[in-house]
């Protein structure tokens, strides 16, 4: 009787080796749902970056799948937003930003965060240093969004379409009239710039921004603002 009880523990202990019978870190994970997104945050995108999580946010939210801030943390809301376009859009519903579904969003992403989105070195460079002059200082937020209303503006017919014809444009940046465009750029203000580029815009497509307690152009007062970042206003124009 012994005999057969020990027979039988030894097979119990063999089956859960070869993992049979359960695995216990698998329990755990299934009763944690958090965790579960946030170890397979990796995978969802091309490279674990918050860029790249943001520009899934921000494509989505201008879709309408995505109701709350944009903030670059891969959790169960934005995992249900891409869920819902995928549903709609006739693509896998797995919750994962493969291939076809980046397409289908019609966003670029990276591997490494690191996209230029078609940009030189320099006219990276030259946007890090506008932020960095026009921004120091401000929000992170605020930074992205100085950064993000110069690429609105390339992408705008109204003004040049190159990043150093923006800035550079007579009266546009009060930093190239007194110089600071030359100061060398923070490591911040380099993200800023970057995180604009992989698609994160918190003006959602403004085309002008002002210190309210240092602007003098009647003009600039005129536009109607649309949100307010840290000191400056910002207005689609």
């Amino acid at each position: 009787m012994k005999k057969a009880r020990l027979l039988c523990l030894v097979l119990a202990l063999s089956l859960c080796g070869f993992g049979i019978i359960g695995d216990v870190s698998t329990n755990f994970v299934n009763h944690n749902t958090e965790n579960v997104i946030t170890a397979t945050a990796a995978n969802i995108v091309k490279g674990d970056t918050k860029a790249n999580i943001r520009a899934v946010q921000t494509r989505l939210k201008a879709l309408g799948y995505y109701k709350i801030a944009v903030d670059g943390i891969w959790g169960p809301k934005t995992r249900a937003a891409v869920m819902n376009f995928q549903r709609d859009y006739g693509l896998v519903v797995d919750g994962i930003v493969g291939t076809w579904t980046e397409r289908a969003l019609k966003i670029t992403l990276t591997s490494s965060g690191g996209s230029t989105g078609g940009y030189s070195t320099s006219d990276m460079n030259l946007l890090a240093r506008c932020v960095y002059a026009e921004a120091r200082g401000e929000p992170y937020t605020g930074q992205v969004a100085i950064a993000a209303v110069v690429l609105n503006r390339v992408r705008s017919s109204k003004f040049p379409n190159t990043i150093s014809g923006v800035i550079y444009q007579s009266g546009a940046f009060t930093c190239v009239s007194d110089g600071q465009i030359n100061y060398t750029p923070n490591a911040t203000a380099k993200k800023a710039a970057q995180d604009a580029v992989n698609g994160w815009d918190p003006t959602n497509g403004c085309l002008y921004y002002y210190n309210p307690a240092t602007a003098t152009s009647k003009w600039i007062w005129s536009l109607t603002v649309e949100l307010k970042i840290g000191r400056h206003n910002f207005a689609r124009g």
